[in-house]
């Protein structure tokens, strides 16, 4: 993860047998190809949609589910929606599970109504641990954090779709909150994820989905 937002490393130490981290061999339990999608099986929980290119997306949310983020911390989705319906909403969603967390930041919890309509699961331990360790060290974000690169692909029943994208984090930095300092190093190939997330559809017939797995190769290269 991005070593400018320094509580992600603490993250990925405290989550590391969710987190299937890479750093440079590029194998982890979803990046082998496979027709089975991890956690492909795993059944959409009971907690509590579509993607922009900006950190404001469309109003029409669950249950009147808010993930807006503040104008300085940007979540910029660069990416075109695939044909197939259920892919495609499984995209959007996977979008709004980035930005819940980071709204999670904002709001200086892991309990926002965002985190519980768009994650379960591991998924939603992932979610929390990564807001819990900002909160703890006072920490915040701000900047511009790019999504690209992106890919899906369905489960054989339908029921489960994996998002794959790139993340550059570049112009994304930690900013302490009592001092509003801004965190920032020099560029390298630490800012350059991979995540593959796991969406699973919640059975209500809303057409949400939600975020159930979460893998992610740090200093992705390939993302460079």
């Amino acid at each position: 993860m991005n070593r400018r937002t320094t509580p992600v490393a603490i993250a990925l130490a405290a989550t590391a047998a969710l987190l299937l981290s890479a750093c440079g061999s590029g194998d982890d339990g979803a990046s082998k190809d496979t027709d089975k999608i991890a956690g492909a099986d795993q059944d959409a929980g009971k907690p509590k949609k579509s993607a922009e290119p900006s950190g404001a997306p469309a109003a029409d949310k669950p249950d009147g589910v808010d993930v807006s983020l503040p104008k300085d911390m940007k979540l910029v989705f660069d990416w075109n929606k695939p044909k197939d319906k259920n892919e495609a909403a499984a995209m959007d969603d996977a979008a709004n599970f980035m930005r819940a967390i980071y709204r999670g930041v904002d709001k200086r919890t892991s309990e926002d109504a965002a985190v519980a309509a768009y994650s379960t699961g591991d998924g939603l331990h992932y979610a929390k641990v990564q807001i819990d360790s900002r909160v703890d060290g006072g920490w915040t974000a701000t900047g511009t954090r790019r999504h690209y690169q992106a890919t899906t692909r369905s489960s054989p029943n339908g029921k489960s779709v994996e998002v794959a994208f790139c993340v550059d984090s570049s112009k994304f930095y930690g900013k302490e909150i009592k001092s509003g300092k801004v965190l920032k190093s020099k560029p390298s190939v630490k800012d350059f994820d991979h995540f593959k997330v796991v969406m699973v559809k919640l059975p209500t017939g809303k057409g949400l989905w939600q975020a159930s797995k979460v893998f992610v190769e740090t200093k992705a290269e390939k993302c460079q």
